[in-house]
């Protein structure tokens, strides 16, 4: 079995609410104003873009703060330095290393990564966090300049490491990316909750051996 994850919110911390409401408290005084700001900074174009290499950290920043009314400067301090402030969900990263024994003691699974993510980001990642050896691969959308949730970038994991698509099951918190996947033939797995990914995967994987 191939088990592809997502990185945001599957095997890293990702809750964009905390994070503008951190970096703008006026803006986002409450949850209801902080999860609509979230909304409208990582799922705009301008983010988008960012995740997936064809816009640089100023270009973002000057355009995230121009269209949303913010502080240049407070949007930099969001932006700029978060690929080294995301950690690792220290579960699912315990969840992550018990598959790899089960590989590495033989058992036919590979472990590789999908991810949405800036090259900046991806490469802080790659520099801080030794568990991106445990994968058999991976792609950075910012790396290859396509994104999830659209077909081209699962297609191009499939193609790079011979993935059969009924031996492959996607791990992901986003609903499109899911049924992306599943409408290529993947099995796939949402993951509402970090926290219940465990028991959830196991189960479908089934006992080790």
């Amino acid at each position: 079995m191939n088990v592809v994850f997502d990185l945001g919110a599957v095997l890293i911390g990702w809750e964009p609410a905390r994070l503008v409401r951190a970096h703008f408290p006026r803006q986002a005084a409450d949850d209801a104003s902080a999860a609509a700001l979230a909304r409208a900074f990582f799922h705009h174009e301008d983010w988008l873009a960012f995740d997936c290499g064809i816009r640089s950290v100023d270009e973002v920043v000057s355009r995230s703060a121009t269209r949303l009314g913010l502080a240049p400067d407070a949007v930099h301090g969001l932006v700029a330095p978060l690929g080294e402030r995301l950690e690792p969900i220290a579960e699912n990263i315990a969840l992550l290393h018990g598959l790899r024994e089960r590989r590495d003691a033989g058992e036919p699974l590979r472990l590789f990564y999908l991810s949405n993510m800036p090259q900046p980001y991806a490469r802080a990642l790659e520099r801080r966090f030794d568990f991106f050896r445990w994968f058999d691969g991976g792609i950075f959308s910012g790396d290859v300049k396509r994104v999830k949730p659209h077909e081209e970038i699962f297609n191009l994991l499939a193609f790079r490491h011979s993935l059969v698509a009924a031996q492959t099951l996607f791990i992901d918190d986003s609903v499109p990316n899911v049924e992306t996947a599943r409408a290529l033939g993947w099995q796939a797995l949402h993951c509402a909750n970090p926290l219940a990914l465990g028991p959830q995967l196991l189960r479908q994987l089934g006992p080790a051996g």
